[in-house]
């Protein structure tokens, strides 16, 4: 047989594997394809008002995203300005591709207190026609529950993107995201499942408005987990490292301050009282993070930094955010100045304590977030119904265990599998390069080289 005829037998054969392959996911989703085909009868009408504010909350989510890529890009060294960034955009693509595909099915999905085992929105083809009652003014009424899956969807993608600040300047483009495909599947939509769905096992018990410990302990624990196994930069800590742009990194923090509006007040899936209340207490807790960390700069070494009071926002912002439907004014002050208070502590501690967190992931996210979860319990609102406070107290340090111990084990998992396979550490000779020529083969400020 000739080299020609191998090689054309070769392509044939990966031709009907491909194929075969092809045919069992189409296989495996033809019946949610099929099921979602009717027409939804339902004669709920739509309330515009909480559609339209609805619409701009998912577009002020994903204004987050560029916002937390020039908050991060600015932080970093000059050569890994663009492959940090592009950490933040990818996960626009690949969790924005997985999230329609298959993450809100398993998410959201009818199924078990554990997991979402409904295929049936597959591509979200069972909801497209849906509409999503909700109640206003006492009546029945509703959104599109298309616009409820792509506000969520935006949640799905920062989450991921918020633990590459963690381990920043040091990973492989291509393995970060197989790594965040994975964790998306395999920490971030079972977390979604117990907190939010309509059987979670923590669903009606702890209080997580907006994602305190679906999204931002999982994601500081991640990011804490990732940098113990990984290993510390080139040079670390004896070569300073300093940031560079932190005009960008201000422009970052307050776009992620603008679109956590829509991040905490859209959560309420209303138009109304509550998400006033959310809108408000997220402003107060962002102001009080940011003054308490001045004040504590201006006290140690008297002086405020830009970096201090970004960090302080994002503390406060961070802290509010399980708690924003439910705590008072007094609260959202009060939680804003301990996280500021807890978070400036932790970041103080990490060189001591010698673990690489590059953009303090774990010691803002991470921290801040146990504190508004746990902290909101002493703040609530008078509401009837509620459990008595040691109840709730409970199950508000159930949800942050649940959230610390089952991100810490399965990131710990994902991480050794993916860096043994596709290797997630970036080598010496690339670090010292940078990402951005290493990885990229581009350079964020022409061919400028301020290092």
């Amino acid at each position: 047989m000739s080299n020609t005829e191998i090689v054309a037998s070769k392509e044939n054969r990966i031709m009907r594997r491909s194929f075969s392959v092809m045919a069992m996911i189409f296989m495996v989703l033809l019946p949610s394809l099929a099921m979602s085909a009717e027409p939804d009868t339902a004669s709920i009408p739509i309330d515009t008002g909480t559609t339209a504010w609805m619409l701009i909350s998912t577009t002020l989510v994903l204004l987050m995203v560029p916002g937390l890529a020039m908050f991060y890009g600015g932080l970093v060294r000059t050569k890994n300005v663009i492959g940090t960034m592009m950490h933040s955009f990818a996960a626009m693509a690949i969790i924005g591709v997985l999230w329609v595909v298959v993450g809100y099915s398993l998410a959201f999905g009818d199924g078990t207190g554990w997991f979402g085992w409904n295929w049936d929105y597959v591509l979200l083809q069972g909801i497209d026609t849906k509409i999503m009652p909700i109640e206003v003014n006492g009546q029945t009424m509703g959104i599109p529950w298309l616009v409820f899956a792509m506000f969520q969807g935006k949640f799905a993608i920062i989450t991921p993107a918020l633990i590459a600040g963690a381990f920043a300047e040091r990973v492989r483009f291509k393995a970060y995201s197989i790594f965040i495909a994975l964790w998306s599947l395999l920490v971030y939509v079972p977390l979604c499942h117990w907190v939010w769905s309509a059987d979670g096992f923590l669903t009606g018990k702890a209080i997580d408005f907006a994602g305190g410990t679906v999204i931002h302990i999982s994601a500081g624990v991640a990011g804490l987990v990732s940098v113990f196994y990984l290993g510390v930069r080139k040079g670390y800590p004896k070569t300073a490292m300093h940031p560079s742009n932190l005009v960008m990194t201000m422009m970052g923090a307050g776009l992620l301050w603008v679109g956590w509006f829509g991040f905490n007040a859209g959560s309420s899936v209303s138009s109304g009282l509550q998400t006033a209340q959310a809108l408000t207490v997220t402003q107060v807790a962002a102001a009080a993070g940011a003054l308490t960390w001045i004040m504590i700069e201006g006290i140690h070494y008297k002086k405020a930094t830009s970096l201090g009071m970004v960090s302080g926002i994002l503390a406060g912002l961070v802290a509010i955010t399980p708690a924003a439907g439910d705590v008072t004014v007094t609260g959202a002050l009060a939680l804003g100045f301990i996280a500021s208070v807890l978070s400036y502590i932790a970041v103080t501690l990490k060189g001591k304590l010698g673990y690489d967190d590059t953009l303090d992931v774990f010691g803002i996210h991470g921290i801040s977030g146990i504190a508004g979860a746990i902290g909101l319990t002493f703040f609530l609102r008078a509401s009837d119904g509620r459990p008595p406070f040691l109840t709730q107290l409970w199950y508000q340090t159930e949800g942050v265990l649940v959230s610390i111990g089952y991100s810490g084990v399965i990131t710990l998992i994902l991480v050794v599998l993916v860096d043994k396979v596709f290797t997630l550490r970036l080598d010496d000779e690339g670090q010292l390069a940078g990402i951005d020529h290493k990885i990229h083969g581009e350079h964020a400020y022409g061919m400028l080289n301020l290092d």
